[in-house]
């Protein structure tokens, strides 16, 4: 008799065929899992290209173009000016004084609303039921509320003739809209109030997850509120501050419907422009088309930029995102 033929689990016994045929049978359907997911995603992907992609490649072609009203209307041909546009865009001294407010506004929203919604998150953890009811509510009804709309509102609050807010702090017929860092406070305010649901949800929900136990060990070890969230929440709940970070970033970055509404198209002179604003002013009111492109271009380069360095740097600090 062979060696090892009548032995358990060897290679010729029926129980060693199993094995390899039970090791085998993985390798052949993992090739095919491999392909599972893509497609699922398939359609998801064919939506995403058809609206994302060809927009960002018009965009991009366009900017390459001189694309203006005669063009538009076909009285002229359009020419190929290569990087003729984001030269002259480059050459405006407005540009970099719109994209430096838009940069500093922008990091302004960002701070005051992750600032606002964490600390809410926070403090719907401390109250009882009925107020963190009330002000779920409460909250979840300015993230609904449509972005002209809440505008509009606001302007009317802060109106120097008939707003009650001036009247309740004594203001008289101050405008907020005339001078140009009371603007850009008003439209802040307006961002954040309508922004911070979306993190203080997300951050709420994160809290929720963590085990109790954690926290309690914190708090038999004497750590404060502050202490427990700098060392112990905030840690925990970094990948979702990522997310909420990167979301802000985006959205408060592209403001245009505040901006335009709340400073009837970018405030006096153009003091409170931002780029969105900016490039709608260049390709409609000016029909320069292509400018306007080259605007959007920028902005795109801009966000992509500074969610890579941001990711970037979470990396280097070892965190798994």
């Amino acid at each position: 008799m062979p060696a090892g033929s009548g032995r358990k689990g060897g290679p010729h016994s029926p129980q060693g065929a199993g094995k390899a045929r039970a090791y085998r049978g993985p390798r052949r359907g993992q090739g095919r899992g491999g392909w599972t997911p893509w497609l699922y995603l398939a359609p998801a992907l064919v939506v995403l290209g058809g609206l994302l992609v060809y927009p960002i490649y018009q965009l991009g072609l366009i900017s390459f173009l001189e694309y203006t009203q005669a063009q538009v209307s076909g009285g002229e041909p359009t020419t190929f000016q290569g990087l003729g546009n984001y030269r002259t865009l480059l050459a405006d001294s407005q540009f970099w004084q719109v994209l430096l407010a838009t940069l500093v506004f922008a990091a302004s929203c960002v701070v005051t609303t992750l600032a606002v919604g964490c600390g809410l998150a926070v403090l719907l953890t401390r109250v009882r039921a009925l107020p963190r009811l009330a002000l779920m509510l409460a909250a979840l009804g300015a993230w609904a509320t449509p972005a002209i709309t809440g505008s509009t509102v606001w302007v009317f609050l802060f109106d120097p003739d008939y707003g009650p807010v001036n009247r309740l702090l004594g203001l008289g017929d101050f405008s907020w809209t005339y001078g140009r860092y009371s603007a850009f406070a008003l439209v802040l305010l307006e961002v954040v109030w309508c922004s911070f649901p979306f993190v203080m949800v997300t951050v709420y929900a994160g809290i929720k997850a963590i085990p109790g136990e954690v926290l309690e060990a914190a708090s038999l070890d004497g750590a404060s509120q502050w202490r427990t969230w700098r060392s112990v929440t905030a840690p925990i709940l970094r990948p979702i501050l990522v997310v909420v970070t990167i979301q802000s970033i985006i959205w408060d970055f592209k403001v245009f419907t505040q901006i335009y509404v709340m400073t009837n198209g970018g405030g006096i002179a153009g003091q409170n422009l931002v780029l969105n604003v900016y490039a709608y002013q260049k390709a409609f009111a000016s029909s320069q088309y292509s400018l306007g492109s080259a605007i959007g271009v920028v902005m795109l380069l801009i966000l992509l930029v500074v969610t890579l360095v941001y990711l970037r740097l979470l990396r280097r600090q070892g965190e798994e995102l």
